[in-house]
């Protein structure tokens, strides 16, 4: 890639590669997205480039400016959460009857928990009398307060019930087999997911649980504040991709706004 990017550049230059500047890379780049180039592609032009005039200055001792900025990269565009419709949590749901699965993966629906933190909740973290559980040391080490709705902690009390005696310290456990008492795996567990959506003919995954969760809270009116708290986002705007899913909330203020707009000015 990197001979490739600097014959390209070379080939293309109109001018001495001593006197391209930022302006001219910002050309190239507009010339190699005409290509229908990725941006992940264009950043490793960039890298060669820069490496390019890295080695121009420390090795050949060519006194130029590097036109491509230290850290200068396009930014890569990320994927839209994926969420599960209402009816297709009716049907993932449904085919879940062992006490301790749709336990975890309440946990993941209707609180926003990631797969790794439900793997490590200790018993000692569930608040059963205020309906409350606390994530200890989550994606970031951050630690915080998810609440628990009635249907989950129905589930976590049937669980409880016919949970296997043990000493682990964690709350989900193998239920049978050579591992029976011993904590259950991130891998266990999604496995365990994939057997579900196999039954039930749904695309899933536990990651999209917790997206789908988000989404249902967003479409029922919370706060986006409310929802980065309780997933455990550091920053709002992570929690904002969610309003370009599906934002009915945007739909119902539009609509509810617009008539007040046509009963003062009707058209």
């Amino acid at each position: 890639m990197k001979k490739t990017s600097e014959c390209q550049i070379v080939l293309w230059l109109d001018v001495p590669i001593e006197q391209v500047n930022h302006q001219k890379i910002l050309a190239f780049i507009d010339h190699l997205l005409n290509k229908r180039l990725k941006p992940k592609t264009i950043n490793c032009y960039l890298d060669s480039i820069r490496g390019f005039y890295d080695y121009l200055i420390h090795e050949e001792g060519i006194r130029i400016r590097p036109p491509v900025k230290r850290g200068y990269a396009l930014r890569l565009s990320r994927p839209l959460p994926r969420y599960l419709r209402d009816e297709q949590v009716s049907k993932l749901f449904d085919l879940i009857d062992d006490r301790r699965d749709r336990a975890m993966f309440m946990l993941m629906l209707r609180c926003g928990l990631r797969v790794e933190e439900v793997a490590k909740i200790a018993p000692s973290a569930l608040d059963l009398p205020r309906a409350q559980l606390f994530v200890h040391e989550g994606k970031g080490l951050k630690d915080r307060v998810v609440y628990l709705s009635d249907d989950t902690q129905k589930a976590l009390v049937a669980y409880l019930k016919v949970r296997p005696s043990s000493r682990a310290k964690r709350l989900f456990l193998v239920s049978k087999g050579r591992y029976k008492g011993k904590p259950i795996s991130v891998r266990g567990i999604q496995k365990r997911l994939e057997l579900y959506a196999k039954k039930a003919g749904i695309n899933v995954s536990c990651h999209q649980l917790r997206h789908t969760m988000a989404t249902q809270l967003l479409n029922a009116d919370a706060d986006l504040v409310t929802i980065q708290d309780l997933l455990g986002h550091s920053r709002i705007r992570t929690t904002q991709r969610y309003c370009r899913v599906v934002n009915l909330k945007v739909q119902r203020d539009y609509h509810k706004a617009i008539r007040h707009v046509m009963q003062r000015h009707a058209l």
